[in-house]
C-alpha cells in the first residue's frame, strides 16, 4: 500500500495535481499495465507511464463531481419562498380522525 501512496504522489507531482485527485486504486490496476508495457521495452518509468497523455484511459486521475444543486418541486417556487411545506398546507391542526367522528 505504501508503494501505491508514494507512486500516486509521484505522480500528482508530474501531472501537478493534488494527491486527492489522483486514484490510488486505479494506479494499483494500472501496475500490470505497466509491467506488460515495460516487458514490451515500451516503458521504463512508471511515474513517466501514468502521467503520459496517451495512458489517461487507465483512469488515474480521478473526474471532478458537480456540485450537488438542490432541487425545488414546488409548482411556483417564487411565491412559496420561505414556507416549510412545498406540496401543500394543512387546513387545520385537528386530526383527520377526529374531524370524521365529529
Amino acid at each position: 500500500m505504501r508503494l501505491s501512496v508514494d507512486l500516486g504522489d509521484a505522480v500528482a507531482s508530474e501531472l501537478s495535481l493534488p494527491f486527492d485527485r489522483i486514484s490510488l486504486e486505479m494506479i494499483y490496476r494500472g501496475l500490470y499495465h505497466f509491467y506488460v508495457a515495460h516487458d514490451k521495452g515500451l516503458a521504463s518509468d512508471p511515474v513517466k507511464y501514468f502521467a503520459a497523455p496517451e495512458n489517461q484511459d487507465l483512469g488515474i486521475v480521478k473526474q471532478q463531481r458537480k456540485p450537488k444543486v438542490k432541487l425545488i418541486v414546488a409548482p411556483f417556487p417564487d411565491r412559496q419562498k420561505g414556507q416549510s411545506e412545498f406540496f401543500f398546507k394543512p387546513f387545520s391542526s385537528t386530526p383527520l380522525t377526529i374531524g370524521i367522528q365529529a
